[in-house]
């Protein structure tokens, strides 16, 4: 019997730490990249390089997977649609992709469900200003419809000058963009949902804390009352089945300052605020996030320990993406060290993150915001 192989469309981070995952469970994995030596491909002897718009190497890739995935949301539908049309199992599948990689089509998704987003419309041409100052009110968020992630798609709009600008800037990453109302939040919050065609299993709801518009640090669980984090679970669920989402999901929510939550994005795949999981959870999402894409059963969701403190480490020099002094996290022993194997790094890119867990969330805190200030990478 052959040993089942899982493709990965991408070789960051994100698929790294879901190769570790797929090999701990007996399972192979094909990475399929632009460039060679990526995070993940450095650990599997079936490395592709080019990308899905070369019908040959993608049909060299899909050849050795039973099952493909993908990192990122930003691989044109139509591609994975096509492996789809040769009988390849593809999760979340392209119906899902196309709603989802789409902001526009992903808020209209979530509303026709009745789940709660905030106001959104979308823009055709700079010289809609007035009418969407009339509708949103003024400061409100222009965002690229496509290809916008860690903030590179997102501006902020307080005057027509500003939109005039930024609306050339946006529209030369991708044509279609979409305004959405100014939320004054109280806290960022995000939930990991893990979905087979038998059972979905919840992540709990953690806060997420942003640093130049990229997660720096993660609080899990998020310290809210039981009915907004039971408020949060069903929204998260509920937006998962809204756009026939199978695999594993993260959904990024606003808590307002009158405790109203709000969806703000949804990403198909392992997420940052999961990344605590690892060593928090009894089954990390990278894990169940395996299971669900084979239709697995999938593992418990829940935390070893009360408390867990994820923090990135982003690089703080040009140069090679090498820790030039591990001996910072390493003499901590609660801290658990997560390094990605990017071979360059410069300065702002996540490199990697520290995880801690524990029974006094205050002294995680502090430690990790220690340990992540000293580290050099």
């Amino acid at each position: 019997m052959k040993r089942k192989c899982i493709g990965i469309l991408g070789g960051g981070q994100l698929a790294r730490m879901s190769a570790y995952a797929a090999y701990r469970l007996g399972f192979d994995i094909a990475i399929l990249e632009k460039k060679k030596n990526s995070p993940a491909g450095q650990i599997t002897h079936k490395e592709f390089v080019g990308w899905v718009d070369d019908s040959s190497i993608l049909r060299s890739f899909s050849k050795q997977c039973d099952v493909i995935t993908l990192e990122n949301e930003f691989i044109d539908y139509q591609q994975l649609a096509l492996l789809e049309k040769i009988k390849k199992k593809v999760v979340p599948n392209s119906r899902t992709i196309a709603l989802i990689q789409d902001k526009f089509l992903q808020k209209e998704s979530l509303s026709l469900k009745q789940l709660p987003v905030a106001e959104y419309v979308s823009i055709s041409t700079p010289s809609e200003f007035e009418k969407i100052s009339k509708l949103l009110k003024l400061p409100f968020v222009l965002k690229s419809r496509k290809l916008g992630y860690d903030g590179y798609g997102n501006a902020f709009i307080k005057n027509k000058k500003d939109f005039e600008r930024e609306f050339r800037r946006l529209t030369s990453r991708h044509s279609k963009l979409l305004a959405e109302k100014f939320i004054d939040f109280r806290m960022e919050l995000a939930v990991m949902v893990a979905r087979t065609t038998n059972e979905i299993r919840v992540y709990p709801v953690v806060q997420t804390i942003q640093k130049n518009h990229i997660c720096h640090m993660v609080i899990a669980p998020a310290q809210i009352s039981s009915r907004l984090i039971q408020q949060a679970k069903e929204i998260a669920i509920d937006s998962v089945v809204a756009v026939g989402g199978f695999g594993i999901f993260g959904v990024e929510m606003f808590l307002t300052k009158d405790d109203k939550i709000l969806i703000n994005e949804m990403a198909p795949r392992p997420h940052n605020s999961g990344h605590y999981s690892i060593e928090g959870c009894v089954t990390s999402q990278f894990e169940n996030h395996i299971r669900s894409i084979l239709d697995l059963p999938l593992g418990s969701t829940e935390m070893i320990k009360p408390y867990a403190v994820m923090i990135n480490l982003f690089a703080k020099k040009m140069g090679d993406g090498i820790v030039e002094n591990y001996s910072t996290p390493l003499n901590n022993e609660n801290a658990h060290l997560h390094i990605y194997g990017k071979l360059k790094s410069r300065i702002g890119r996540k490199m990697g993150h520290v995880t801690l867990i524990g029974n006094e969330l205050n002294a995680l805190i502090d430690s990790a915001k220690r340990i992540e200030k000293r580290i050099i990478i």
